[in-house]
């Protein structure tokens, strides 16, 4: 039995911040892996800026040589909306021994009771919830009684809060300014080579 965390996002680009949140979840829930899963279409967000192949490729040259994350192509496969609920139900029947853990940030836990069968969510998995700044890590008490009567637990990561967002390296990217110390270097690169994100797009999240 592998215990496995699932951090999920429209990565529009993988940032550090994402790959900080991977490596603490690991390090302090211990984790086997951390399984990268790229959204297809987010149904709470707006467009994405990149298509779904490169951002597929940008987070496969931010995990290459580290076993500890695998990337999953999941819901870039499926048509229509992409809801957790679905990416879950499909992980746990495919790997039944195994046990999950849903890493979020404090902003997504916000608004967790907003998801699509969110209740089902809690039901299937712990919840890892890292610090955002401007954004307290607080509880929906419904969340908390659904959580406990499945036998799951909301987790609190140790880590400082992240001071990078997509948004950020979008913009940064579309300035032509330099993307070292936001993106690991491959992923930099790849956005220079495919002159991605030069377009100014309106601002869809911070993921």
């Amino acid at each position: 039995m592998a215990r496995i965390g699932l951090l999920g996002g429209s990565f529009d680009p993988i940032h550090r911040a994402h790959l900080e949140l991977a490596r603490s979840a690991t390090e302090q829930l211990a984790l086997d892996q951390v399984w990268l899963i790229p959204a297809g279409s987010p149904w709470q967000r707006g467009a994405l800026a990149a298509p779904g192949a490169h951002r597929e490729r940008m987070v496969r040259l931010a995990a290459a040589g580290n076993p500890a994350l695998r990337v999953l192509d999941l819901e870039l496969r499926r048509d229509g909306p992409t809801y957790t609920i679905d990416t879950l139900r499909e992980l746990c029947t495919a790997n039944p021994g195994d046990e999950f853990v849903l890493l979020l940030g404090a902003d997504q836990l916000e608004n967790f009771s907003t998801w699509r069968d969110w209740d089902r969510i809690a039901g299937l998995a712990d919840l890892a919830v890292a610090p955002r700044p401007q954004h307290a890590l607080r509880a929906d008490p419904a969340l908390l009684r659904v959580l406990h009567a499945a036998g799951h637990h909301l987790l609190q990561l140790r880590m400082p809060p992240a001071d990078v967002s997509a948004t950020q390296v979008r913009e940064h990217a579309a300035r032509g300014l330099a993307l070292g110390a936001l993106v690991p270097p491959a992923v930099a690169d790849y956005i220079e080579r495919h002159h991605l994100y030069r377009s100014p797009t309106p601002p869809h999240g911070h993921s």
